[in-house]
């Protein structure tokens, strides 16, 4: 693990704390989620839901799991042998590159990439090759298919998949994912696939899962999470659902990391799964996003406007972790520079500004960047 110590969110979370400023750096909302949510919780802490939950997740919760993904997407799941309810997402991603990838092995990230992606491709032994989304002249980030094809020898193992997409907030399309589901197909390659922003995509903008495409639902995980869809990222309940095979290969690794987790958040995520308990937070998000790109527009910043997530990109044309150190001196400010999500020097000027934000904390942001600039 040399080169993974500190993370840059440590580092600009301390200097948000030092210099008083408004941290538009790491993405969790302000706001707690839908009220039934806690409240279902909070039974389930009173009447006993707080010891060791089953392995595998509390049965409700992976029937609720397997309903949505089969309501939502048409994708069919046996809640009892597909479907394993982790400690977030990060467990999930974790424990599927541990069990897929070794020493020798490697996988295919796109960059940038949410950085637990990278340390757990090193934990593992292995080692990571990147393919680059570059921003085209209209702000679509989009990579290229021959480097894709081209990244994969016979020590590849899986390709990561993050859509929509952190830090960019790009949503892949079904032309995009065709691409990379017909090299997995081709050279029979796994794709783990983190969907946890799968609700809280712009613009009229719909989620496709790479799994109901031709020939992948059998060499696909899927990753979700309660904490992105219901505000509640502290709860850290997330799942991964595919093929019975492969979700036990996940479960034979994730039972030596956590064990089990989140008792009494288990129930109630289950009933808010079921109650489609996320409808309207797209549409909040969108509006908070529209205020803090068209203000920081306005202030001459170059911005590339997210379809999707908590996240906005910056070029600020210089130096990004310059820009973000001393933000936070010069106008109060926090935000995250996107190179610690690169291994390419593509990210160099970028940065993220994170928009999960109550209006009137983005409205104070950008008061304190107009007074700066």
């Amino acid at each position: 693990m040399r080169g993974f110590g500190t993370t840059i969110f440590a580092e600009m979370s301390a200097l948000a704390v030092q210099t008083d400023s408004v941290n538009l750096g790491q993405g969790f909302p302000d706001t707690d989620g839908p009220a039934q949510l806690l409240a279902d919780a909070a039974e389930a802490i009173r009447t006993g839901h707080n010891q060791y939950p089953p392995g595998q997740g509390v049965p409700e919760l992976r029937a609720a799991v397997a309903a949505h993904q089969r309501e939502c997407y048409g994708l069919h799941l046996d809640p009892g042998t597909e479907v394993l309810v982790t400690a977030g997402a990060t467990e999930a991603i974790a424990a599927a590159i541990l069990a897929l990838a070794g020493s020798g092995d490697e996988v295919i990230l796109f960059e940038p990439y949410y950085d637990s992606y990278a340390a757990c491709v090193a934990l593992a032994g292995a080692t990571r090759k990147t393919i680059t989304l570059r921003p085209d002249p209209a702000g679509e980030w989009r990579f290229d298919p021959a480097e894709l094809a081209a990244a994969v020898t016979p020590r590849t193992r899986a390709i990561v998949l993050n859509t929509p997409h952190n830090p960019t907030g790009k949503v892949f399309g079904p032309a995009e994912l065709a691409e990379i589901a017909a090299v997995a197909v081709e050279h029979d390659l796994v794709v783990v696939t983190d969907e946890v922003y799968e609700h809280l995509a712009f613009d009229g903008r719909t989620h496709t899962p790479i799994a109901t495409l031709p020939g992948m639902a059998q060499r696909t995980l899927t990753i979700g999470s309660a904490g992105k869809t219901f505000s509640v990222t502290g709860w850290k309940i997330g799942w991964a659902t595919g093929p019975a095979q492969l979700v036990g290969a996940v479960r034979t690794v994730k039972q030596f990391l956590t064990y089990v987790n989140g008792a009494p958040f288990q129930p109630a995520v289950a009933r808010a799964l079921g109650a489609g308990s996320w409808t309207g937070v797209a549409e909040r998000l969108q509006a908070q996003r529209d205020l803090l790109c068209d203000g920081m527009q306005a202030l001459g910043y170059d911005v590339i406007r997210p379809q999707a997530t908590y996240f906005a990109t910056v070029d600020v044309h210089g130096d990004a972790v310059e820009f973000c150190r001393e933000l936070p001196h010069r106008a109060g400010v926090v935000a995250i520079p996107s190179s610690v999500f690169y291994d390419s020097d593509a990210g160099d000027s970028l940065v993220r500004f994170a928009f999960c934000k109550r209006p009137d904390v983005l409205h104070e942001a950008l008061q304190r960047l107009e007074k700066a600039s």
